[in-house]
């Protein structure tokens, strides 16, 4: 199995890459679906983010992201312990998958992988990267943020240069969207002609 590690900064277009990649045969797991899953309700990590931070966070039974987004989004510390709740889950659970994965190429797409230190063994590990008026339109304009909260989503990722520091590959979204197409197809073939 070749495993690849593939991050980049919120709305640089990993999932626009992993989605290419899922359709040339290779199986992706996600980290964001993960850590969606962990604190599911009736979970042990949607119980725990109750106990850490209260009910606010919760309506009807289903964690409220937005109100534990505005808590943790401008509190640092708060992040951190929301962090030590969904990574273990989130770090036990790829690694299953990854172990059960029978597919020839494995895409771990992980928004976080240089901020949480993730020390699975990755044959490649490539980052997607744009311009963050680039990403901070794509914010405001796909997902209704306004653009203080998407400088703030920014604000709580490493830097570019971090992310760069620790990729094998770098595939720029700075361009049109074929053209980012055509540079991860091609990536993905070098991988293939590897195999």
């Amino acid at each position: 199995m070749f495993l690849i590690g593939l991050t980049g900064g919120i709305a640089a277009g990993k999932s626009t890459v992993a989605s290419l990649w899922e359709s040339l045969g290779a199986a992706v797991i996600d980290a964001d679906v993960l850590a969606r899953e962990a604190v599911a309700p009736g979970t042990k990590g949607l119980e725990s983010v109750r106990e850490l931070f209260g009910d606010s966070v919760i309506v009807d039974g289903s964690l409220n992201r937005a109100a534990l987004a505005e808590t943790v989004f401008s509190d640092e510390q708060k992040r951190k312990e929301l962090e030590a709740i969904i990574h273990p889950i989130v770090s036990a659970e790829s690694r299953r998958l990854i172990a059960e994965s029978k597919t020839p190429i494995v895409v771990y797409v992980v928004p976080l992988l240089v901020e949480a230190n993730v020390d699975l063994p990755f044959d490649a590990v490539v980052t997607v990267e744009a311009p963050e008026a680039d990403q901070i339109a794509r914010m405001i304009r796909h997902r209704g943020m306004t653009e203080e909260d998407a400088k703030a989503r920014i604000k709580n990722q490493t830097s570019p240069a971090h992310r760069a520091n620790r990729a094998n590959y770098i595939l720029s979204s700075n361009q049109d969207i074929e053209l980012l197409m055509r540079d991860a197809r091609v990536l993905f073939e070098t991988f293939e002609a590897g195999l």
